[in-house]
């Protein structure tokens, strides 16, 4: 059995993206052994953060893998045999089939070729057949598609780790976990039918309280809770690092104990500040907006049909944020979210701050992509977006460590369906359902 540092469970990751999963599977105490992303700009951002050996955290990552983008295709294409080498030494096998086909904030086709990247999934885990298997993708992944030749993939996914696995399901508020924003997740845990009587949310929610107390924070986390240090009026802006032409958010003082916890191993300048260039006009419709939202009480929701046609706007999310409250979900189109007092939108490290990215985390590639290159590329506010909020993969990686770490038990015998309430004092986490085998 191949064991990280201290005996530490191996895991893999697959669809990485920029690294958010990896992340907080690492900070749970986990080794990884490598990750596969195909997009240039989100390996980059993986590679300069988790993989180069430079780093405190890296993956292991094997001699025979080239440190470069690749799909998850080409991984089981070129490389079966040597996943096969490893079949039954790696302890999780994570990972987020690319959403957008599924995302009730998209078009939903279920015809959208990115679908069927979880069969891709399905065919490494037949190859390293890991202990667990973890899957986290959007709320949408686990409802029908309202119309065509449709088919629920969930329920597909569900029903091929059946054949091995105990699976567990639910759809989990990311601000239980302290993540500052209201965001809802659809996560699969799939577990060796040997931990099959032990279901993972049940722990996780005995856990979390301890699991806040050890990061030193209450929930929830408020927008305000997470970026007062980064407001332009108290701290104002300098020329931006990066992109001549532009300007950045010079930092603060971090002020409470969710700044405290992002500034954490920080050993230089915090990144990805630079701030949009909003034409005057522009930023006095943002400055209305605000005003109005307040007045009207409509933060955190889509600013609605009249101030829309005050305004003369056609976009239908954009949304102002509540200081007083986690922000709603991000997307990868920065202006669909407006700061709470400031008339503009968000940088790229405002919006890593609401996904619980750590401010040594830093970002690589173009800022944005426009046209057809949007379904190409993936530019840092949509490497942000699309990526797990690491305390989120840092609470269940260490309740899959306990779970991993526990005595075995023979596998259940009898096929039972349950329904688990996880509401907690502050936020609700909803399972759907956990499933046993027959």
């Amino acid at each position: 059995m191949m064991t990280g540092e201290q005996g530490a469970p191996v895991f893999v990751d697959l669809f990485a993206g920029c690294g958010g999963l990896s992340l907080g599977l690492m900070q749970s105490g986990m080794s990884g052994l490598f990750a596969i992303e195909k997009d240039d700009f989100a390996f980059r951002s993986l590679f300069r953060n988790l993989v180069d050996r430079r780093r405190r955290q890296h993956f292991q990552w094997p001699e025979w893998l080239p440190r470069a983008p690749m799909s998850v295709e080409g991984l089981n294409e070129k490389f079966a045999e040597r996943l096969s080498e490893l079949r039954g030494q790696i302890d999780i096998l994570a990972g987020g089939p690319p959403c957008q086909g599924f995302s009730f904030a998209g078009r939903r086709q279920s015809d959208d070729p990115r679908n069927k990247l979880f069969e891709e999934y399905l065919k490494t885990v037949d190859l390293l057949n890991p202990r667990v298997v973890f899957v986290e993708n959007v709320r949408g992944f686990g409802v029908d598609f309202p119309t065509g030749n449709t088919q629920n993939y969930a329920n597909v996914l569900r029903d091929e780790l059946e054949r091995r696995y105990v699976v567990h399901e639910a759809l989990l508020d990311v601000s239980i976990f302290g993540v500052p924003q209201a965001r809802t997740r659809y996560f699969l845990l799939a577990l060796d039918p040997k931990y099959g009587d032990l279901d993972p949310f049940d722990l996780l929610k005995s856990r979390l309280p301890k699991y806040l107390k050890t990061l030193g924070i209450s929930v929830p986390v408020s927008a305000q809770d997470a970026l007062s240090d980064l407001e332009l009026t108290t701290n104002g802006s300098v020329p931006s690092r990066d992109t001549p032409g532009f300007r950045e958010i010079f930092p603060g003082k971090a002020n409470t104990d969710f700044q405290r916890l992002m500034r954490q191993g920080l050993s230089g300048s915090i990144t990805d500040l630079r701030l949009a260039r909003h034409r005057a006009d522009i930023a006095e419709r943002f400055r209305e907006l605000i005003a109005a939202c307040i007045a009207q009480g409509r933060l955190n929701v889509s600013i609605g049909p009249e101030l829309r046609a005050a305004h003369g706007l056609k976009k239908q999310a954009l949304r102002v944020m509540d200081p007083f409250a986690p922000a709603p979900t991000i997307t990868s189109m920065p202006d669909d979210l407006l700061h709470y007092s400031e008339p503009r939108t968000l940088t790229v490290r405002e919006n890593a701050r609401l996904q619980s990215f750590p401010d040594w985390f830093s970002f690589h590639g173009k800022y944005t992509s426009g046209g057809d290159r949007r379904s190409r590329e993936v530019p840092r506010f949509t490497q942000v977006a699309n990526a797990v909020p690491p305390m989120v993969a840092r609470a269940i990686g260490e309740t899959l460590i306990s779970i991993l770490h526990s005595e075995p038990k023979p596998a259940l015998e009898s096929s039972s369906l349950t329904e688990t309430d996880l509401t907690l004092s502050e936020a609700s986490v909803c399972l759907n359902r956990t499933l046993l085998p027959a």
